[in-house]
């Protein structure tokens, strides 16, 4: 495509019209700057959650880290730490994702690829060797489907580290509705699953209120290629049976929703992106509000994790990729989000490498310490097109949840294929405009060069292929050497606990996990009660 030929979409990524410019009439008469913005600090928390935002400090700055074996994740997240991370993400590879020990015949060719292999305690307690846990803003689990499993294992490691769980906090992604829909690292029907991850909600706010319980992930279905307005609604109709799951149980759920995040993704339409998270406080706070009556306003606060779109980077011309990190971050920068991982600029090829990491947590504290963006809360508010943007896609979200509830909730919607339907349908719009240019994708479908020898060469992040090997012997010596009486009697008060459904399971996962259970094992008894879910099998085996 020729330069005199490339041209820009006159709506958002989400499809939102864009007029040529926006002044006070493009907002209603009855438009209220006390009702729609408020105070940071305040609600309806349009302008963030805390009156001074930044102004004191930045972002926590946590960056995805996880592969080959817990050796190497650990000299990773400690030179990270040492370059000035606050935090930091644990990435777990597929097997553990799924419940698979290292050993299993099912997780060959996959130990470490993808991120870390826990298998047990063992390993958790190697991954956290040298880490203080209570110098750490934010540790944090990219764990759904095996989110309370990460729960004891983070209590089991912490107590061998002497450190009580009131000294640190860890954010719990633990979000398994979207599972089923656009990731596929479900383990039980979503019965059983909904319970899991309700389990942890309760416990938390029960024992650990100050850590993240939930992180309900709307950035999955935007990954997944959703819209913003998508990303939205499907996270906030999954929060709702959350929500109504708590409120079932009777735990007073004010200290529930206190514990609970959200994770949005940070795409490159600047102001769509700033819009959407100002329209995802509003959102919550109305919801609980009105839904679920919390009256407490510090509650209905939202915090936000975001995390800059792997997708939107490319393969061509990889280098470009930092610009676009830059653009993401600084969307959630301008949202007011209190978590940010960014995306390295290799990751469009393999696993980032260590230079690519350290360039993603730089370009967070450039935007940090040097753009100035932190001075001041909501830095675009009052802007009248960011307005009337954050007003329509609140529109639009609230919409799409009220056509979810009408069929039953998310859940009907997963199980009917929905959720997955619509999300498929945006993706595919999406690649026809890339493909016919009317969505420009610079070095990609636009100020291409003829041939991508020419441009910088990227050599691909080579993980150790030994992770397999490694992982069994440890599984071979850990079984060898623990005290299998003690693991087989907490494993069957694990199955006597999952068959009573009033049980919450945390403290059995806690005393198998304590006895150096594997995260298999523990899997398996669950599974026994459980059963396996099944694409396009709503129950099996209970």
């Amino acid at each position: 495509m020729r330069a005199d030929d490339v041209g820009s979409s006159l709506e958002t990524e989400s499809a939102i019209p864009v007029q040529p410019l926006y002044d006070r009439g493009s907002l209603p008469p009855d438009w209220d700057p006390d009702e729609r913005l408020g105070r940071p600090g305040r609600p309806p928390y349009t302008r963030g959650p805390d009156e001074d935002m930044y102004r004191e400090r930045p972002w926590i700055m946590a960056q995805y880290s996880g592969f080959s074996i817990p050796e190497e994740t650990n000299k990773r997240i400690k030179r990270l730490i040492e370059a000035g991370q606050t935090g930091f993400s644990m990435a777990l590879d597929l097997p553990t994702q799924v419940g698979l020990d290292s050993d299993d015949p099912r997780a060959a060719g996959e130990v470490g690829k993808v991120g870390v292999p826990i298998d047990s305690l063992r390993d958790m307690e190697i991954l956290l060797e040298g880490v203080d846990l209570r110098a750490l803003r934010q540790p944090r689990t990219t764990a759904n489907s095996i989110g309370p499993m990460m729960v004891a294992l983070f209590l089991c490691a912490a107590e061998k580290q002497g450190v009580r769980p009131e000294e640190f906090s860890v954010l719990l992604q633990n979000d398994v509705l979207k599972e089923y829909v656009v990731r596929g690292t479900y383990i039980f029907p979503p019965v059983h699953g909904v319970r899991l991850t309700s389990d942890v909600i309760e416990y938390c706010g029960k024992y650990l209120p100050h850590w993240t319980s939930i992180n309900v992930c709307g950035g999955h279905y935007r990954e997944a290629g959703g819209t913003a307005v998508q990303e939205l609604a499907f996270s906030f109709a999954d929060a709702i049976v959350y929500l109504d799951e708590a409120q079932r149980r009777g735990t007073p759920l004010q200290d529930q929703v206190s514990t609970i995040w959200f994770f949005f993704n940070a795409h490159s339409d600047l102001l769509e992106e700033v819009a959407k998270f100002r329209a995802a406080r509003r959102m919550w706070d109305t919801l609980l509000r009105t839904r679920y009556h919390i009256e407490h306003a510090p509650a209905r606060a939202l915090r936000i994790l975001a995390y800059t779109g792997g997708s939107t980077l490319t393969r061509q011309e990889p280098m470009n990729n930092i610009i676009r990190v830059t653009l993401n971050a600084l969307a959630g920068a301008l949202g007011g989000v209190q978590t940010m991982g960014t995306s390295s600029y290799d990751e469009g090829i393999a696993l980032p490498s260590d230079d690519a990491a350290m360039i993603s947590l730089r370009t967070q504290q450039i935007i940090a310490y040097e753009s100035g963006v932190t001075r001041t809360a909501d830095p675009l508010g009052g802007s009248y097109f960011v307005e009337s943007l954050t007003d329509e896609l609140e529109r639009l979200a609230w919409a799409e949840i009220e056509k979810v509830e009408a069929m039953g909730g998310a859940t009907v919607a997963i199980e009917s294929g929905y959720f997955r339907n619509a999300i498929a349908d945006s993706a595919y719009r999406w690649e026809m405009d890339v493909a016919s240019g009317a969505r420009v994708k610079v070095g990609l479908n636009a100020f291409t060069i003829a041939d991508e020898r020419d441009g910088p060469q990227i050599a691909a992040f080579k993980t150790d292929r030994s992770a397999q090997h490694h992982m069994t012997e440890r599984l071979k010596d850990l079984r060898a050497t623990r005290d299998k009486n003690a693991v087989e009697l907490q494993l069957g008060n694990l199955r006597a606990a999952a068959a009573n459904p009033n049980t919450n399971l945390i403290p059995a996962l806690t005393d198998c996990f304590r006895v150096y259970a594997t995260l298999g094992e523990v899997v398996s008894a669950l599974e026994s009660v459980f059963g396996r879910y099944e694409q396009g099998l709503s129950r099996i085996g209970g």
